[in-house]
């Protein structure tokens, strides 16, 4: 979904499920970074069959919140329920409903031992117009015969051979290539937007502590701190609050 964003535009995904994982919360931009967290990191995948099952983890009911920064006045929100719990469905299901684009997506992760991801990747076919609705059917057709995702990544097989199966006959074109890592993007500025979102009471309440205040990015843990007299001049300037995804944990400094 990064991908299709310009430049300087980001897209963050939240799950919020009823299992023990809590949340998953992921942020990508244009350029292929991307990082992510998610509320308990400890709980253990479930397998089925040798597989991981995400929604035994994240639960199956809840909600998917797809926020998109385009660089506007305000972010793009759209919010839906989740359908299983697995992320591809759910990722398919907003697309189809909220955004009204005729969507697959697939998706496959394989663990080492160690618990590390050994493999991952997938595809998100979209259907724009003008729509040819044989070869419609016939992808629709192929993605019900594919091979589990996650073997097929898992045996070194890559995205192209992918396409290949699913676009067999059915001319295509590779457009652009794209690195895809992580890269957190967290910032002062961010940080100090993150601070504005919590009001004046709680900034003047972190600027009374002996410490000042400090914020943790929950992506890469960095801490970022903030003395009583930087406080003092937030609440002083206090502008409006740019709307952003609640990526960082706010508190006291209790070092």
């Amino acid at each position: 979904m990064g991908a299709l964003l310009k430049t300087d535009q980001r897209v963050a995904l939240k799950f919020e499920g009823n299992g023990p994982l809590g949340r998953i919360l992921v942020e990508a931009q244009s350029t292929g970074a991307v990082a992510g967290t998610v509320g308990n990191p400890a709980v253990d995948l479930p397998l089925y069959e040798g597989q991981v099952v995400v929604a035994g983890a994240l639960g199956r009911a809840g909600c998917l919140t797809v926020t998109k920064d385009l660089r506007l006045k305000q972010p793009y929100q759209g919010t839906v329920q989740l359908i299983s719990g697995e992320i591809g469905d759910d990722l398919a299901g907003y697309l189809n409903e909220s955004e009204q684009v005729p969507s697959a997506v697939g998706l496959g992760v394989c663990l080492a031992p160690d618990g590390r991801v050994a493999a991952a990747g997938g595809f998100l076919i979209q259907s724009l117009p003008p729509q040819e609705k044989e070869a419609i059917q016939l992808l629709m057709k192929r993605m019900g015969t594919l091979p589990v995702l996650s073997d097929h990544f898992r045996s070194g097989g890559t995205p192209e051979q992918l396409l290949d199966i699913l676009f067999a006959g059915i001319p295509y074109e590779t457009i652009e290539k794209r690195i895809v890592a992580f890269k957190c993007t967290c910032s002062r500025e961010k940080c100090e937007q993150a601070l504005l979102i919590q009001g004046k009471d709680a900034i003047r309440a972190m600027a009374t502590s002996e410490g000042g205040g400090v914020v943790t990015c929950t992506f890469c843990k960095e801490i970022w701190t903030f003395s009583r007299q930087e406080l003092e001049r937030l609440v002083d300037a206090m502008p409006e609050p740019l709307a952003v995804e609640a990526a960082f944990e706010v508190g006291p400094d209790k070092t």
